[in-house]
């Protein structure tokens, strides 16, 4: 919280520059939110949910300078929001109040900076983005994310043909994880019986550290990548309680260092890419191993079409139990078709099937907007699978969504 008291009075004090220099904008959105979920699950009988989220991004320029922030507010009828406020993104459930970015950036020639809060997104390939080392996630939901910023620097130089993008942040922003007592938490067949209890986690001291190189040819593009830091995504130690009433479990974050690369290569009839990713690490008890994805990707008239293949191989074995969603969409085709119907309407179609045919995540969306301000949006997703498949493992939560949003 230091840190984010620290960052908003720097925003403001360059905030607070001649007016006769500044030029400001605003935009933003009211959301409300309604999911059915047609099963129950052995350790959640809920089956509607209903969400309501607020954001506002006020940006301020002038000359070389921007400052950027973005703020939320948030509830939903599931428990899955907690009344606090929150910068650092640490907390188990979601906040009521956030600060979602807070960045003042810096611009001049071939050189950009930008200090504080922000989203940093690397990679080429969509759906699975083996080099997004950057990238926590919101996955109290698994199957829907939603990207997290971190805090720290960037500095981009470069021209029209080469890039390289320096990052480090000065503390570990995680990955916020399910609930344990909620419907995507699968409790193991050894802890049924006992309720899991959240124990608390042991956050690494160390920055976060990566580089990419880009660099855009006559006839493709592509990057190579490097980080060393902390993974986002914990690994668990779990214990029987002293009154054997409940287990109690806390996380850690492993030790992570990656090395990974991409590239885009256009052709007549679609842009084919390619994206792979190492993840070594000093912990002893963690896994290593490489994730990579094929894609092609085509854009046809009102039709965008995007097909491929996310494959991983685990090169050495870890002993601790991991929340692994990037590993659990690996081994499986993905696909995605968006047919954007007139200016107001669009559909999207979007799946994953693991290759052995254990798991399957499918969704599909019909948006229509109504005016320059406000838009409908119902869907379905359905998932199917082994009890023993990572998406398999969720096959009760399949669900129809309905949500309305206003603009401004």
């Amino acid at each position: 919280m230091r840190r984010g008291r620290w960052a908003a009075v720097v925003l403001l004090a360059l905030a607070a520059r001649p007016a006769a220099a500044q030029t400001a904008s605003q935009s933003g959105f009211a959301d409300a939110k309604y999911a059915f979920y047609p099963d129950t699950t052995p350790n959640d009988d809920t089956q509607s949910i209903g969400y309501a989220l607020f954001r506002w991004d006020p940006t301020v320029k002038w000359t070389t300078w921007h400052v950027n922030a973005s703020f939320e507010a948030r509830t939903d009828s599931h428990e899955m929001t907690e009344a606090a406020v929150s910068f650092t993104d640490r907390t188990t459930k979601r906040p009521a109040l956030a600060i979602r970015a807070a960045n003042a950036s810096w611009a001049k020639g071939n050189t950009t900076v930008v200090l504080g809060k922000q989203f940093i997104q690397w990679g080429k390939t969509d759906i699975v983005i083996p080099t997004n080392f950057f990238a926590p996630h919101d996955d109290l939901e698994v199957v829907t994310t939603e990207e997290l910023a971190v805090t720290g620097a960037r500095v981009t130089v470069g021209n029209d043909v080469d890039t390289l993008d320096l990052a480090v942040t000065g503390y570990l922003t995680p990955t916020r994880i399910p609930l344990f007592d909620q419907r995507w938490v699968v409790v193991p067949p050894a802890a049924q019986g006992l309720p899991l209890e959240e124990a608390g986690a042991t956050y690494p001291a160390r920055p976060q550290i990566g580089a990419r190189w880009n660099h855009l040819g006559k006839r493709f593009e592509n990057s190579i990548s490097f980080f060393t830091g902390n993974n986002t995504l914990p690994q668990f130690t779990a214990a029987l309680a002293p009154d054997h009433a409940h287990i109690d479990v806390s996380r850690e974050y492993a030790q992570l260092t990656a090395f990974g690369g991409d590239a885009a290569v256009p052709l007549p009839w679609f842009t084919l890419k390619g994206e792979a990713a190492y993840f070594g690490t000093t912990t002893t008890s963690a896994e290593e191993y490489v994730i990579y994805v094929i894609q092609i990707e085509r854009q046809t008239g009102e039709w965008l079409l995007i097909g491929g293949y996310a494959g991983e191989s685990v090169t050495k074995t870890g002993t601790a139990f991991r929340f692994a969603p990037d590993l659990g969409l690996a081994k499986a085709f993905v696909g995605r078709a968006q047919y954007t119907i007139d200016t107001n309407r669009s559909v999207l179609f979007e799946a994953v099937v693991r290759q052995n045919g254990a798991g399957l995540l499918a969704r599909a969306e019909y948006s229509q907007a109504s005016g320059q301000h406000m838009r409908v949006t119902g869907g379905f997703r359905l998932i199917r699978g082994d009890a023993d498949d990572f998406l398999g493992q969720y096959r009760l939560n399949s669900s129809f969504t309905l949500a309305w949003r206003y603009s401004f």
